[in-house]
């Protein structure tokens, strides 16, 4: 993910890459050719005592981010780095809060990479609920299924103790879909899952991998509306790896990628002739990502707009796309949903939100 950052900033009009850090030689030695110019450092407080930076992209392994922000702002001067955080913002609710204390007086832009609002196609799906094509949404349904983790540094992301579990890392950021969509905050998780196909027979260090493969998870929210996600990791030959479907009052708008069509229908209703007087209620759009900016990731453009998101706040102002809150919730919801898949009951949301 590091290194998708890395093309993507070089890509964005105005982006450079002036310095990366990293302990591991490996991913050096991957980095270097993409961003050839680029000084190089084993840390990042060496990093921050060589280079002047505008922007420090924090895409370290998730159990680590905690401590990396915090040796950022201890290490920041007189001019603080704006931050963009990859998701998930840390692996507890707990941790998230932590940085949600210390970030609440830092003076520069802190952004948590949810990506996933970013794609053109969901962007679009966005903007119609935002146009009120949907009227008032009340259901969210999101359908994932895909290959399975890739192997990272020491295998890291093989133990949910590093990654928070396949809810967390993989999830958060349908979870802060979920919420955005609907505009409104979950009260109860429900979540079922488990660890069925994949690496099963794989060991480190003579210990079996620990994360899910595969869940149901149904999110109720304050207002009565609900979403549900039905995420399965062996299935990458799936027709759509991700389907998300927003359904309300007026209608319904859902988009499947990487097809990237979406598919909007407004219900007929008494209060609508207009909508009667339609041959056909369903219309399309076809989202289109130029190649280039495909090739530059594996999120259909996602980290891409992302990024020039983000620059246009750190150069014109303005809150962020995607705060330190909003990752603290995702954080949260996929907390939920692990805690409900291990002791197979409900679990509310204030069990993880409520300190101690």
């Amino acid at each position: 993910m590091g290194r998708e950052h890395l093309r993507n900033i070089t890509a964005i009009p105005g982006g450079e890459v002036v310095a990366v850090a990293d302990p591991h030689q490996a991913s050096i030695d991957q980095a270097v050719p993409v961003a050839p110019d680029a000084s190089v450092f084993s840390t990042v407080e060496e990093l921050m005592a060589h280079v002047e930076v505008d922007v420090l992209v924090v895409a370290t392994p998730n159990h680590t981010h905690r401590g990396v922000v915090e040796r950022i702002v201890e290490r920041s001067g007189a001019i603080s780095p704006h931050l963009l955080l990859e998701k998930p913002l840390c692996t507890t609710t707990e941790d998230c809060r932590q940085l949600e204390q210390l970030l609440d007086a830092y003076p520069a832009v802190t952004w948590v990479g949810m990506a996933g609002r970013y794609s053109p196609p969901v962007a679009t799906l966005i903007e119609e609920v935002e146009r009120g094509v949907t009227g008032t949404p009340r259901m969210v349904s999101i359908r994932e299924h895909r290959r399975p983790f890739s192997p990272k540094v020491g295998n890291w992301n093989r133990f949910a103790r590093n990654t928070g579990g396949t809810l967390v890392e993989k999830c958060c950021h349908f979870f802060d879909l979920m919420r955005y969509l609907l505009g409104d905050e979950p009260i109860r998780v429900i979540g079922s899952g488990g660890r069925d196909v994949n690496h099963l027979d794989e060991r480190y260090g003579g210990e079996q991998p620990d994360i899910l493969d595969n869940a149901y998870v149904i999110v109720d929210f304050a207002t009565g509306a609900r979403a549900s996600l039905d995420l399965c990791m062996f299935a990458e030959q799936s027709r759509h790896q991700t389907e998300i479907v927003v359904s309300g009052t007026a209608g319904q708008v859902e988009v499947g990628l990487p097809e990237g069509v979406v598919w909007i229908g407004e219900r007929e209703l008494p209060s609508r002739p207009e909508v009667r007087r339609q041959p056909d209620r369903i219309r399309t759009i076809d989202v289109e990502v130029d190649e280039a900016t495909r090739r530059l990731g594996a999120h259909h453009g996602a980290t891409y707009f992302q990024h020039l998101a983000f620059q246009r706040v750190v150069r014109d102002g303005g809150e962020p796309g995607v705060g330190i809150r909003d990752g603290l919730m995702a954080v949260a919801m996929g907390q939920a949903a692990e805690l409900s898949v291990s002791r197979g009951r409900p679990v509310m949301m204030e069990e993880v939100l409520m300190p101690g």
